[in-house]
């Protein structure tokens, strides 16, 4: 039974940091596409980043990048999202989601985690 379980969310000040896990189980994520969405809301599920399984390539919507990173740590079977620079328009619930292709479509992953809550304040 496949299982991403993520971690890390609070409340943080506008300008801060957060760091977000998501931990594996009955996958390994050096063998899917590991992406981050999240959901503000009143709106949509938006892609936020992804890295390929060689960990080679990461992939980010423009509205973070440049203050979000993601990275993977195969040891822990764990994907990681590095925000930095904070800011209320990031609130939202965050998850983390495997596929087998790189993709930012939504249906075309097979796993989601249950979402973490991140809370920007101004």
């Amino acid at each position: 039974q496949v299982q991403l379980v993520e971690s890390g969310g609070g409340l943080v000040q506008a300008g801060g940091s957060l760091r977000l896990s998501c931990a594996a189980s009955g996958l390994t994520v050096s063998t899917y596409y590991m992406a981050w969405f999240r959901q503000a809301p009143g709106k949509e599920r938006e892609f936020v980043g992804g890295i390929t399984w060689s960990a080679d390539t990461t992939f980010y919507a423009d509205s973070v990048k440049g203050r979000f990173t993601i990275s993977r740590d195969n040891a822990k079977n764990t994907v990681y999202l590095q925000m930095n620079s904070l800011n209320p328009e990031d609130t939202a619930i965050y998850y983390c989601a495997a596929a087998r292709l790189i993709t930012r479509s939504e249906s075309s992953y097979d796993y989601w985690g249950q979402g973490t809550q991140v809370t920007v304040s101004s």
